[in-house]
């Protein structure tokens, strides 16, 4: 069975193997839950955004007014 050289065995990229298990060991949980909250209302008051020009195009205004000729 041949060995493969260091360079072929390491199959992911420096942020993913050294730099956030590095991040983990030294962030406490609870700052982690700290986190992972703000990432959850962050995305929650982007959905209210897109929730309110949904609205805002699905009811437009008809312009001018409706008159009858006789």
């Amino acid at each position: 069975m041949e060995e493969k050289p260091a360079a072929e065995t390491h199959s992911g990229c420096f942020v993913c193997e050294t730099a956030i298990p590095f991040l983990k060991n030294i962030v406490p949980p609870d700052t982690r839950e700290h986190f992972r909250n703000s990432r959850v209302e962050f995305l929650k008051g982007i959905r209210t955004l897109i929730d309110h020009k949904i609205s805002r195009l699905s009811h437009q205004d008809l312009k001018g007014t409706h008159v009858t000729v006789e």
